[in-house]
């Protein structure tokens, strides 16, 4: 039957108001509002069309930009509005998903149509060792920056291969008695911004065709003797009188370079973001796809519905939970960073502000690594899940796949930030047992450390599967598990240490593991305390709290499965019992979300305009969709361009090998 809508029967089914847990999770019922009308705004707009042919590389590059310059006509979200964190994560959603390569050029292109330059050709996660230079002219008054060598180009800097005007270019400042003050960020102009030809001294151009995004014009710069005025020093940490003196309020070098840390865990936090929205997409296609497909049932009543299958269940269901967890988390973080930039806006506090500063950057260099390899791993299980009809490219799969792949190593190769993570933690541990230094941190996020005794004397106690949903079970484990492997980290460097005294290699030792498991649990840790507060503050009407506790307790239980093995070495849990019981936990809130899966991906699905896959649409047919998309594709049914070469037969076996 073409008629009927096969997910209303889910979501008949459901077992909370979905109308109320929406208006939850986007902050109102004014968001929820808000986001259809962008989605419908986008859709009336010919601009944002989808193209029906497919584009070069130039097209792409064009197209995005003016979407981009589109898209900046709307008055979309005032001055004002752009400080409500839930309205302007509703905007980003709904424009990553229509277009990426749009979504990543718009932050840039609000930027004096700048970029960001940072890595260099020989350099990238490796911060303090950026080689361009940036030398004081005293009798000038202004700085000469330099590119010491091919080697220190910058590269990989997106929105500068064609277009960008401006740069903020991070280079080492050296004052003209020839000392190096360390990393400091300068506005470069470097084209014409009428021409867009560069200006003399700078060398700009376009790395070209990626795997992915190449809609982003990403590019290299370099510069010879090229001079700025003294002014273009962004100053708030570090200054250069006009005789040539540096100065700053701030003594430690290293904390200098820890209040310049948040301009890269804004980018960092973004992408986070940005893979949640990705991590949507392709989980509510697979959903839909799944609660629509019918294969194989009991003989007894024939093809039942693919999501009624415990296997395609445990494949996709965590995600889902993981899309709440995150959500939960990225509203709170957005606040946090909010609160870093108050205190920072200030000219004291100092230490708070490095305090803070530095919890923001463990926070986001580990959130980077979670969310952007949850997203990876999501839209290849999804698009698997989605069977034959997942590898078409009107599925979309394939396009968020090439276009996410490069968040697991822009702004920092994922697996670096983590050690950054690991070390912060470490070196708390070391403060504590060698000074007596309390651990504490102005978010409270590594707080729990303190107690480490008492924790690790902790012991699993449910002994049924009722009993493993209590969140506080799951949290209790967490604070567990991330002290432990703290303390055996700890152990493990200290023993590396004591073999050749070089902490490089000590650490180098001890993270595959150790640190970096330490990593990733710490931050599903803060997530899942995070996720814990946004139930709590839930409405009680509606159901709301109880979906959102299955939620919780699938996403802790599933991180946590990842962790057995230490848990099982730790003495956390007594035996292959426990195991089981983890596992049949997991299985049993598989299938009591089933009958609320579809309607959870409701709660954050954009219009089928926005999503555009065939296999993702309300209404469910799959079938019909697929064979439209199909039947009214240019040239799907013509004799190819090429058919000459069909008929034009070999004469088989008719050539010799060449002779070796």
């Amino acid at each position: 039957n073409t008629s009927a809508n096969p997910l209303d029967r889910y979501r008949r089914q459901a077992s909370f108001n979905w109308h109320k847990l929406q208006e939850y999770v986007y902050g109102g019922r004014d968001i929820v509002e808000f986001k259809h009308a962008v989605c419908k705004t986008l859709q009336s707009d010919p601009t944002f069309q989808y193209p029906t042919k497919e584009l070069t590389r130039d097209e792409q590059q064009c197209s995005a930009m003016v979407k981009c310059m589109k898209l900046s006509e709307y008055r979309i979200l005032s001055d004002e509005e752009s400080d409500n964190i839930y309205k302007r994560r509703a905007f980003s959603e709904v424009v990553t998903m229509l277009d990426r390569n749009m979504s990543s050029k718009r932050y840039l292109h609000e930027m004096l149509f700048g970029c960001f330059a940072l890595t260099e050709l020989s350099h990238g996660s490796n911060v303090r060792c950026m080689r361009t230079t940036a030398t004081y002219d005293p009798n000038a008054q202004e700085f000469i920056i330099n590119t010491p060598d091919f080697e220190a180009t910058k590269w990989w800097v997106g929105n500068l291969g064609k277009t960008a005007t401006h740069t903020i270019l991070f280079a080492q400042l050296y004052t003209a008695d020839g000392k190096c003050h360390g990393l400091h960020t300068f506005v470069v102009p470097i084209r014409d911004p009428v021409s867009l030809c560069p200006y003399s001294g700078v060398i700009v151009g376009d790395i070209g065709k990626k795997l992915g995004q190449n809609g982003i014009d990403s590019g290299f710069l370099a510069f010879n003797d090229y001079r700025i005025p003294r002014e273009n020093l962004l100053n708030r940490t570090g200054d250069v009188t006009p005789q040539g003196k540096y100065i700053s309020s701030c003594k430690d070098p290293n904390k200098r370079l820890a209040l310049t840390l948040p301009i890269l865990s804004m980018g960092r936090i973004l992408i986070t973001d940005t893979a949640l929205v990705n991590l949507k997409a392709v989980i509510i296609t697979a959903i839909r796809y799944s609660a629509a497909r019918c294969q194989f049932g009991p003989r007894s009543s024939g093809e039942v519905a693919i999501i009624e299958y415990q296997l395609q269940q445990w494949r996709l269901f965590p995600y889902l939970a993981a899309i709440y967890a995150l959500n939960a988390f990225m509203n709170s973080f957005f606040e946090d960073y909010a609160y870093m930039e108050k205190i920072s806006a200030t000219d004291s506090q100092y230490d708070l502000q490095a305090m803070l500063a530095q919890e923001i950057h463990i926070l986001s260099a580990a959130s980077k690594p979670l969310s952007t390899w949850l997203a990876r791993d999501a839209i290849q299980e999804c698009r698997e899940a989605c069977g034959g009809h997942g590898y078409h490219e009107a599925s979309r799969f394939g396009e968020i796949r090439n276009d996410h792949d490069p968040s697991c190593t822009y702004e920092g190769d994922n697996n670096i930030l983590l050690q950054q993570t690991s070390n912060y933690l470490l070196t708390l541990l070391v403060l504590k047992s060698t000074r007596g230094i309390t651990i504490r941190s102005p978010l409270g996020s590594v707080n729990f450390l303190n107690n480490a005794e008492s924790v690790l004397n902790r012991k699993f106690k449910p002994a049924t599967v009722d009993s493993c949903k209590d969140m506080k079970v799951i949290l209790r484990t967490y604070e567990w598990l991330v002290t432990y492997l703290a303390k055996k980290s700890a152990e493990r460097v200290q023993s590396g240490l004591g073999r050749n005294n070089d902490m490089f290699s000590a650490r180098n030792g001890s993270q595959v593991y150790h640190c970096r498991p330490l990593a990733m649990a710490f931050i599903e840790n803060r997530i899942l305390q995070n996720f814990y507060e946004y139930i709590n503050n839930a409405p009680d009407n509606g159901n709301v709290k109880a979906v959102l506790r299955k939620l919780f307790l699938l996403y802790g239980w599933w991180s946590l499965d990842k962790h057995l093995t230490v848990l099982l070495q730790g003495s956390y849990l007594k035996s292959g019992e426990c195991v089981n019981l983890i596992h049949d936990t997991i299985l049993s809130l598989c299938k009591e979300l089933k009958c609320d899966a579809v309607r959870l991906v409701d709660v954050i699905a954009p219009s089928d305009f926005i999503l555009n896959s065939v296999i993702a649409s309300d209404n469910g047919q799959i079938y019909k969709n697929i064979y439209q998309k199909t039947m009214t594709t240019p040239g799907s049914m013509s004799r190819p361009d090429w058919y000459q070469v069909f008929l034009n037969k070999p004469n088989i076996r008719s050539k010799p090998l060449a002779k070796l």
